[in-house]
C-alpha cells in the first residue's frame, strides 16, 4: 500500500532513537520524501491566521452570552493563555517539527499512553472545530437567506457542509495554499476595515463602563464560566506546530510568525469586542441583563456589529459590508471546517501507524489513497453533535478536549526540560528560571496551571462538556487498552517503527 505525496509526506516516521524517553534526539529523521521547505514567516502567518483568526465569527457571541460587558477583558485572560501555550508550542514545534502537537511532545517526554491521551483529547478538539465551525457557515450566509439563521435549518446545512467536504477529503481534492494566504489577507484587512468604522462611529468608552454591573451583570458564576468559554476564540492554535515541517528555518521562523499571530488575534478581539458592546450595550430586558451580541446575534456577531452602526453610516454601505462578511466569513469558515477534517483525518493516521488505535482508523482507499474510514467517522462524529443546533454545547465540548491537551502540551515541555536539558532548542519558550540544576520555562508552568484550571472549571460547571467529554476519553481508553492487547503490546510501550510494517485493507 502506497499513500500519496502529501499523506507521505505527513506522517512523522517513528524512529526508536528518538521516541525513547533515554534518548530522545532534537528531531526525527523522516524516511522517503519530505515536505517542501518553502514557509517563511508571512506564509506560516497567513496559514495559521486563516484557522486562529475565523474563530472570532462565532466566539465573541457565545462569550458575550455570559460575560456580557466583561466580554473584552474576558477575551484578555484568554489571551493570556494562548500567548504563553503558543510560544509553549513554539518550542516544541522546533525540537519535533512534525504533525502530531501535544500529542507527539508528550510521546517524546513519557510514553506511547500519555501520548494516546493527550492526542484523543486533542481529536475532540478537532471534532468540535469541525462542528462549530460548519454550525456557523449558514448563519453568515443568512444575510442573504434569514432562513438559514434558524433551526433546524442551520443544523441541516452545517451537516450538509460536514458531509461535502468529507466526500471532499476522501477523493483527496486537495486545497491551494495560495487560495488560503489570500483569503486569510482579505479577512484581516476585513476586520481591519470594521474596526477602523467602529472606532469612527460607534465607540462609546462611557457605554463600554455602564454595561459593567460587576456581580450581577455578570454574576460572578457566569464571569468564571465565560473564561472557559472564551478559549473557543483561539481554536487553530496547533496550526503553527503541525506546518513547522514546512518552514524555511523552523527554529527562526515558527517563533516569528507565533509571535506575530498573537499579537494580531489579541489585538483584533480587543477591539472588535470593544465595537461589539459599544453597537449593542449591555440591556435589562424583562429583568434580565442581555446583549443582542448574545441573543439576537449570537452565532453571527460580526454581522451584529455592521447592523449597530449607527444611521450616519450611509445604509448601502453597511448592507454591502454585511454582503461582504457573509460572503468571507462563510468562506472561511468552511476553510476551517475543511482544516480540522484534514487535521483529524492526519492525527488518526498517526495514532493508528503507532499502534494507539486500531489499523482501520489508518487505512487509506484503494483508489483516493486517502484515509477515508477516519474521514467518514469523526465526521460523522461531529455531524451528530451539530444536530441538536447548539452553539453554547458546542463550544462547552471544545474546552473540554482543548484544555486537557494544552495542559499536556505544557508538562510535556516542562519535562523535557527537567528530563532532556541537553536536547537542541532551536527556540525556548520565554520566562525561563534555573530550577533544581536546569532551566524550566514559567510560560510551561503559568501556562499548565492556567489550561488545567480552565479544564476543571469545564469539569465542575459545564454539564455537557464533562459528561460528553469524560465519555469520549472512556471510549478511547477502552479501544487503547482492548487494542493494545490485542496485539500484545504494553500501554505505555513502544510499537515498532510504522515503516517497517505495512498494513492493508
Amino acid at each position: 500500500m502506497h499513500l500519496p505525496p502529501h499523506w507521505q509526506q505527513a506522517q512523522p516516521s517513528r524512529d526508536p532513537a528518538i521516541t525513547e524517553v533515554a534518548a530522545p534526539r532534537p528531531t526525527r529523521r523522516p524516511r522517503g520524501p519530505r515536505l517542501r521547505r518553502t514557509l517563511g514567516v508571512p506564509g506560516l502567518f497567513s496559514s495559521a491566521y486563516g484557522n486562529v483568526g475565523s474563530s472570532i465569527y462565532y466566539a465573541l457571541g457565545v462569550t458575550a452570552l455570559y460575560a456580557l460587558g466583561l466580554t473584552p477583558p474576558v477575551f484578555m485572560v484568554a489571551g493570556v493563555l494562548f500567548a504563553l501555550t503558543a510560544l509553549v508550542y513554539a518550542e516544541g514545534a522546533t525540537m519535533f517539527p512534525e504533525a502530531g502537537g501535544s500529542s507527539s511532545f508528550a510521546r517524546h517526554a513519557f510514553n506511547d499512553f500519555v501520548g494516546f491521551v493527550a492526542g484523543w483529547a486533542l481529536m475532540l478538539d478537532y471534532v468540535i472545530t469541525i462542528a462549530i465551525s460548519a454550525f456557523s457557515v449558514p448563519s453568515y450566509l443568512a444575510v442573504f437567506l434569514p432562513v438559514l439563521k434558524t433551526y433546524p435549518v442551520n443544523s441541516f446545512c452545517a451537516i450538509g457542509v460536514v458531509a461535502a467536504l468529507a466526500i471532499v477529503n476522501v477523493i483527496g481534492v486537495s486545497e491551494s495554499s495560495w487560495i488560503n494566504v489570500a483569503l486569510s489577507a482579505l479577512d484581516l484587512v476585513t476586520q481591519t476595515v470594521i474596526v477602523v468604522i467602529g472606532l469612527l462611529v460607534v465607540f462609546s468608552l462611557s457605554t463600554l463602563i455602564e454595561n459593567v454591573h460587576l456581580g450581577v451583570a455578570p454574576t460572578w458564576p457566569n464571569l468564571i464560566y465565560s473564561i472557559s468559554i472564551s478559549m473557543i476564540a483561539y481554536t487553530g492554535i496547533e496550526t503553527v506546530s503541525n506546518l513547522a515541517e514546512e518552514a524555511q528555518n523552523p527554529g527562526r521562523d515558527v517563533p516569528r510568525a507565533t509571535v506575530l499571530i498573537v499579537a494580531a488575534v489579541l489585538g483584533l478581539y480587543l477591539l472588535i469586542s470593544l465595537i461589539a458592546l459599544s453597537a449593542m450595550p449591555v440591556q435589562l430586558v424583562g429583568g434580565q441583563w442581555t446583549t443582542p451580541l448574545g441573543t439576537t446575534f449570537l452565532a453571527d456577531p460580526i454581522i451584529g456589529i455592521i447592523r449597530g452602526f449607527p444611521s450616519t453610516v450611509p445604509t448601502s454601505i453597511t448592507n454591502a459590508l454585511a454582503a461582504w462578511v457573509g460572503i468571507l466569513a462563510a468562506t472561511i469558515l468552511i476553510i476551517a471546517t475543511n482544516a480540522g477534517i484534514l487535521g483529524l483525518s492526519r492525527l488518526a493516521y498517526s495514532l493508528s501507524e503507532h499502534r494507539d488505535l486500531p489499523p482501520f482508523l489508518g487505512v487509506v482507499h484503494p483508489r483516493f489513497q486517502t484515509p477515508y474510514a477516519a474521514i467518514l467517522i469523526f465526521s460523522a462524529v461531529a455531524a451528530a453533535l451539530i444536530a441538536p443546533g447548539s452553539l453554547p454545547i458546542l463550544a462547552d465540548l471544545y474546552s473540554f478536549g482543548a484544555m486537557l491537551a494544552f495542559t499536556f502540551a505544557h508538562l510535556s515541555i516542562l519535562a523535557l526540560r527537567i528530563r532532556h536539558p541537553d536536547l537542541d532548542r532551536p527556540y525556548r519558550a520565554p520566562l525561563n528560571v534555573r530550577f533544581r540544576g536546569t532551566t524550566i520555562t514559567l510560560a510551561a508552568v503559568i501556562g499548565g496551571l492556567g489550561t488545567f484550571a480552565t479544564w476543571l472549571v469545564v469539569v465542575v460547571t459545564h454539564v455537557e462538556g464533562r459528561t460528553v467529554g469524560f465519555l469520549w476519553l472512556a471510549i478511547g481508553l477502552a479501544v487503547y487498552v482492548l487494542y493494545r492487547r490485542s496485539i500484545g503490546l504494553g500501554l505505555t510501550e513502544s510499537a515498532p517503527d510504522p515503516a517497517s510494517r505495512s498494513r492493508s485493507p
